[in-house]
Formats: C-alpha cells, sequence, structure tokens
C-alpha cells in the first residue's frame, strides 16, 4: 500500500537509542511489534483486569484481549487513512503495558500509596516497560524501540506540558519531543482504544447482566443498532443481538473516525509527519456528534457498570491487596525477590517506594492475590 506524505515513513525513522544492525526483511516498526508480542510485560496482560478481576468468568476482557481488538481497530483505520499500519499496532499492543493488577482501582491504590514519591501514571509505566523494566536483551535494559514508537508511547493522547517524572526523566536522555502531538498513527492507536474500551465495556456489562439491551437502546448511536441488530438476528436468537449491535456501533465509530479525520487532513494539508506534530490540534479524531454520543455512552458506563454494587465490591477488596502489599513491601524489602530486594535499597526511602511500585505494577491478578495470601496468612508458606 502507498503511504500518504504526512505517513511515518520506516525508511526515515529517527532509529533506536542503541544502535541495531537491520539484519531481515522487517520493517523497524514491524520488529517493533514484534517485540511488544514477544514481552512479558505482554503476555502478563492475560491476567491483568479490565473491570471484572480474571476469575469472574473466562469470556470477560483482560487487558490482553482488549489490547488486540485494539490493534485491530487502529489497523482498519490505519489502512483506509493511508498510514503505517505496523506502527499503529505496534502501539495499540503496547499502550496497556504499564497498568498495573485490577484495573482502575489497582491503579488508584498505587497512585494514592505513591503520591509522597511523584504518584504513579500507566501511560508513564508503559514507557519505562518498554524502556527499562523489559530484561530480554544482552545489550541494552527494555526493547530499545524506534523512537516513533516511543514517542506514540508517551503522548498518544496529546502534547505533554507536565509530563510525569519517569516520561521528563526518559525525555533528558533521548528527547521525545514532548510538547508537539504525536504522529497520526499514535493517534489513531488512542481513538481505537476508545473504540474498543466503550464497546467492549458494554458488551461485558450487558453478559454480566448489569443492564439489559433494551435499557441501552435508548441510548444515542446504539438505539438504530439495536433495532438493526434484531432484525438481522433469526427468529428466537437473542443471545445474537449483542454481538451483532456491538460490532455495528464499532463499525460507525471507526466510519466516523475515518471522515472527520480526512476532513482535518484536507484542511491542514500536510506534507510531512512533521506538519502534524505541529499542528494546533489532532488531525485523527471523532466527530462533535460522536463525541457526544460517546460521552453520554461513557456517562452510563460510569452508572451503571464501573459504579455498580458488585464492582465497587471487587475494587474495593482489590485496593485493599494493592495498599496492603506496598505497605509490607515498602516498609520490609527484604521480602521481595531477589533481584528486586538487590534494587530496593532501605526500606522506607523514596527509591524503595519506587520499586516497590514497579514490582507491583508489573502484576498481574492472579499473582497479587497470591502474594497478598502468601504475606498475610500465617498457614501459607511464604
Amino acid at each position: 500500500m502507498s503511504l500518504a506524505p504526512y505517513a511515518v515513513r520506516p525508511e526515515t525513522s529517527r532509529g533506536r537509542l542503541h544502535p541495531e544492525a537491520g539484519g531481515d526483511a522487517r520493517s523497524p516498526f514491524q520488529r517493533d511489534r514484534d517485540r511488544i508480542i514477544h514481552a512479558t510485560s505482554f503476555r502478563r496482560l492475560q491476567y491483568k483486569t479490565q473491570v471484572f478481576v480474571y476469575h469472574e468468568g473466562d469470556h470477560f476482557r483482560t487487558r490482553l484481549t482488549h489490547s488486540i481488538e485494539v490493534a485491530q481497530i487502529a489497523r482498519s483505520i490505519a489502512r483506509q487513512l493511508s498510514l503505517d499500519e505496523d506502527l499503529s499496532e505496534a502501539l495499540a499492543l503496547a499502550h496497556d503495558l504499564g497498568h498495573p493488577p485490577f484495573g482502575h482501582a489497582g491503579e488508584d491504590a498505587l497512585n494514592s500509596a505513591m503520591k509522597p514519591y511523584g504518584g504513579f501514571d500507566h501511560n508513564a509505566q508503559s514507557l519505562k516497560a518498554v524502556t527499562l523494566l523489559e530484561t530480554r536483551y544482552a545489550g541494552f535494559d527494555g526493547l530499545n524501540l524506534t523512537w516513533e514508537t516511543l514517542e506514540g508511547l508517551a503522548k498518544h493522547n496529546g502534547p505533554l506540558r507536565r509530563p510525569a517524572p519517569y516520561i521528563a526523566e526518559y525525555d533528558a536522555q533521548h528527547p521525545l519531543d514532548l510538547d508537539t502531538h504525536a504522529s497520526a498513527e499514535a493517534q489513531i492507536a488512542a481513538l481505537a482504544d476508545d473504540i474498543a474500551y466503550n464497546n467492549h465495556d458494554l458488551d461485558d456489562g450487558l453478559r454480566a447482566r448489569l443492564f439489559t439491551l433494551d435499557e441501552v437502546g435508548s441510548l444515542p448511536l446504539i438505539g438504530d443498532a439495536l433495532a438493526q441488530a434484531r432484525r438481522a438476528a433469526p427468529e428466537g436468537a437473542e443471545d445474537r443481538v449483542p454481538s451483532e449491535m456491538i460490532r455495528r456501533v464499532i463499525n460507525l465509530m471507526v466510519g466516523d473516525v475515518v471522515a472527520e479525520s480526512r476532513c482535518r487532513i484536507a484542511a491542514l494539508a500536510p506534507a510531512s509527519v512533521d506538519d502534524i506534530r505541529r499542528a494546533p490540534r489532532p488531525v485523527v479524531a471523532f466527530s462533535d456528534g460522536m463525541v457526544e454520543a460517546n460521552n453520554v455512552l461513557r456517562d452510563f458506563l460510569f452508572t451503571r457498570m464501573y459504579r455498580h454494587w458488585r464492582v465497587n465490591r471487587t475494587m474495593a477488596k482489590s485496593k485493599r491487596v494493592v495498599q496492603m502489599l506496598f505497605s509490607l513491601l515498602h516498609g520490609g524489602p527484604q521480602m521481595l525477590p531477589p533481584m528486586w530486594r538487590a534494587r530496593a535499597g532501605d526500606a522506607g526511602s523514596p527509591h524503595c517506594a519506587r520499586v516497590v511500585c514497579d514490582y507491583i505494577a508489573g502484576m498481574t491478578d492472579r499473582y497479587a492475590l497470591e502474594e497478598h495470601r502468601r504475606m498475610t496468612d500465617p498457614d501459607i508458606p511464604g
């Protein structure tokens, strides 16, 4: 496929912090994608929560299935806009690597525990995972991804005026032009995340019976898709309606992003990716009408799903697990596994806090629950 003039071009990549020979037929961004897929932190996403803890059901989304679905949507949009699909896919697959166990409950608990030490931000933690915490290669820490992939991870949601501490620290040694927009490929990954997140939480909420089809049918955008799905489904096959409805909503959102982005690109008339970065606003975006419809859907999900009493109970328990793990390990780093203990330093110190935070952030839901039991139940061997 011929790339647009404003696409990121593999042959003009700004390269890697640690120079490497090409070695095979893959483009730099294909190599980035492959390194992300083989990373330990990517495999752990299988047992990291979206909304429901892993043991609540086999069919609810995890961070892994969510990331794969985001990648599919990102590739589809990138293809229609003549952008580099491999870069958008790599960013989609990597965007959640920094999420701790238990979804937003775990992130809130870690951020609260780390508030005296600079806080916790999952986007910064994703960058840290691929630049420092992964230890797969002999010549460097991290995955040594291209500049373009690291730029997209750091600022896919827009320019960073006040970057999180680790992003600022990394930028000091390997500048990522934090005051500009990211490439259109990175902007696509960010919008694909929104599309997947809203639709798949809607699907999971229906599956968990937190609300009904008729209740969501009153929402903008959803109502027409539901009516079409019911007409398309065979008689008596109501179980097929949610999937039919959601695929229609995803198609509408993708079509809206493509149409709005084409309008913005035509108005800007960018001749290069640097014109995209210096633009006064993102070039990949929803239309105003779709933004409004998405906001209504988010408000519904917030009230009926994220604050449902069953979800609240799970979140409260999850927060206590993370808080307890942090308190015990920060005060007693001698309980950390040897590799982490060697890095932690003095108990109670800011450096120890950050190492403990990195350790907990890398946990799966399952491992965090097991560690909590090992450290708090005297009947279970450590």
